[in-house]
């Protein structure tokens, strides 16, 4: 049993009612959220070995808009070769940070990328088959089909079969100070009357790597972390609004973003970070615009021990060509009971 408790203070130069990134749409929870006090996503996870074959995990997350099942899967512990098979409802393994849940993240919020094109995180209902290779570089290979019920696959297309997902992964250590991890990630998702009024085909590429230096061999121990990753999205279909009666047009282009981030972690307790991320947007289509949004933000944290963690972030957006949001989050993260 693992409860994790998170809650945060945020203020905002800019009234997040007014936020909006040019050329994006603005994706449900994935803007500015309400200044002040607020209790943010917390989560209670149940999760046992099953049998001698299985291993079973349920999340369900609480905030003030909702409660849900974020994840909740079986999992195969005892295949041949490496071979593990996942089913139910999970985050998909594309990329670096999707299949993370946010709380074990470095900064407050997700970075531009993945909220305007992943709107924060992919999960959905579904299978994944992953293999990692008996090799002492590490190589980790998957493919998971999905229902298609959530951005950027929305209205469970192809009879319920609506994404599909390929992704690798590499890494390994260089000497006893340093390690790599690096992917390659690819989502082919279908859309009817999606939250963005997209209908169509959405292929999004993406590319992570991350270096970790720590010269005790544990980066908890002390270190520096550097990470980023690019994501391209190419659209085939049309856009409908639904504001206007029997109105579509033709929506086919391509959008991208990305980020870099650097964590210098001091110590066990106290680390400092900086992240930079920006978005491409579309010249063409119904939310084309000439000016790509940027974002700047740092960071400074205290971890007491494992279980709790005391983040305040400072992030100066630029999300259109007129505005600019200066925002402060202060943030307390806390783990209770088991945890990874």
């Amino acid at each position: 049993i693992s409860i994790i408790l998170n809650g945060s203070y945020q203020y905002h130069s800019l009234n997040p009612e007014d936020y909006y990134r040019a050329g994006f749409a603005n994706l449900e929870g994935t803007g500015p959220e309400t200044q002040g006090f607020s209790l943010g996503e917390s989560e209670i996870t149940l999760s046992s070995n099953i049998d001698d074959k299985f291993y079973g995990q349920i999340t369900v997350a609480f905030s003030d808009e909702e409660v849900g099942i974020e994840e909740a899967y079986i999992e195969t512990t005892s295949l041949p070769n490496s071979v593990t098979l996942r089913a139910g409802r999970f985050f998909s393994n594309i990329g670096y940070l999707n299949s993370r849940h946010a709380h074990t993240d470095y900064f407050f919020d997700r970075p531009n990328a993945y909220q305007s094109l992943l709107a924060n995180q992919y999960g959905d209902d579904g299978i994944q088959i992953k293999w990692v290779a008996p090799t002492d570089l590490y190589i980790e290979l998957g493919a998971e089909l999905f229902a298609g019920s959530n951005f950027p696959a929305q209205g469970r297309a192809q009879n319920g079969f609506g994404a599909q997902t390929l992704f690798a992964h590499f890494g390994g250590d260089v000497g006893s100070n340093n390690s790599w991890l690096a992917g390659l990630s690819f989502l082919n998702a279908d859309s009817i009357d999606a939250e963005d009024g997209f209908t169509g085909n959405s292929k999004l590429y993406i590319a992570d790597a991350t270096w970790k230096w720590a010269p005790q061999g544990n980066f908890k121990d002390g270190g520096f972390l550097l990470q980023t990753e690019y994501i391209f999205n190419d659209r085939n279909g049309e856009y409908a609004d639904a504001n206007i009666p029997d109105f579509s047009e033709p929506w086919n282009g391509n959008t991208s973003g990305a980020y870099i981030q650097g964590v210098y972690r001091f110590n066990k307790q106290w680390e400092a970070g900086y992240r930079f991320d920006q978005l491409w947007a579309d010249e063409n289509g119904p939310y084309a615009s000439d000016y790509n949004p940027y974002r700047n933000s740092v960071m400074f944290a205290w971890h007491n021990s494992e279980f709790s963690v005391f983040r305040l972030q400072y992030s100066l957006d630029q999300p259109n060509q007129t505005d600019t949001d200066n925002a402060i989050y202060l943030q307390y993260i806390t783990s209770l009971g088991a945890h990874g």
